[in-house]
């Protein structure tokens, strides 16, 4: 598998956010995670990037185990994510909230600082090149040098899709990526995640909105208390009765 979690679990004191989960994501899918609040999602996507250790178990990408690098080593290997709340500098332009991104692949150091080295001015150039190439492809070219603080909620989650980018991932795990937009805006980011993966990404996304689910999805997990209780197609988890009582409701609608 391209990325996969063998009894992953990370407990806070007696209590397990995340325990005992077995999950496999195909390369080129898109994959998606949904359950009721606190189930224990959030806390998946942190240990699976490298924010949380975890208490037991593994995780593997690309049959490497990544389970206790650090997040920085773990993006380095091509594992993105976004966050529910955009983690983005308000008061800095578009373009230079997203050139961050791509500084985890150069290797100026403090030398090449301090006497302006070829390598240096070249790497910078290099992030320039890829911002702008990442904020095309969100469809934020229009917006480069406007304040992070004066655009849209929804350009905001296209700028942090953006800096996801920049970092030349193989795989990005999106943290409710349409929270807070509306419908349509919605459905346009739906188009953005679909473009994604016809461009070679993996996706795995955590979302409320399961209609969008449903359209997108290839597999879905289902989390409750932190635990696994469905891992299926669209259809075979609409179908499932403990998921249906655990969390849909009976509907897809919402």
């Amino acid at each position: 598998m391209f990325l996969e979690t063998k009894r992953l679990t990370k407990q806070f004191g007696g209590l397990f956010a995340v325990k005992d989960v077995d999950f496999s994501i195909e390369e080129g899918k898109i994959n998606a995670i949904i359950g009721p609040n606190g189930a224990g999602k959030s806390t998946f996507f942190n240990l699976v990037s490298g924010l949380y250790r975890p208490t037991s178990g593994q995780v593997l990408f690309k049959g490497k185990d990544i389970s206790n690098l650090k997040a920085n080593k773990v993006a380095k290997l091509g594992v993105a994510r976004t966050f529910q709340t955009t983690h983005l500098f308000e008061q800095a332009t578009v373009f230079d909230n997203v050139i961050v991104g791509h500084r985890l692949r150069t290797k100026a150091n403090l030398f090449d600082s301090i006497f302006h080295t070829k390598r240096l001015k070249r790497e910078e150039e290099q992030c320039k090149e890829k911002a702008l190439e990442v904020l095309q492809f969100v469809g934020l070219e229009h917006a480069v040098d406007h304040l992070v603080a004066n655009i849209s909620q929804e350009e905001k989650k296209r700028v942090a899709f953006a800096l996801a980018l920049a970092t030349d991932p193989e795989i990005v795990f999106l943290d409710e990526p349409t929270a807070g937009i509306n419908p349509d805006e919605t459905a346009e980011l739906s188009e953005l995640i679909e473009k994604m993966a016809e461009n070679g990404l993996t996706i795995c996304l955590i979302e409320h909105k399961m209609q969008m689910i449903m359209n997108l999805a290839e597999q879905i997990m289902v989390l409750n208390y932190g635990e696994k209780i469905a891992q299926g197609t669209p259809e075979e988890i609409n179908r499932n009765e403990e998921v249906i009582k655990a969390y849909l409701g009976g509907s897809t609608s919402a």
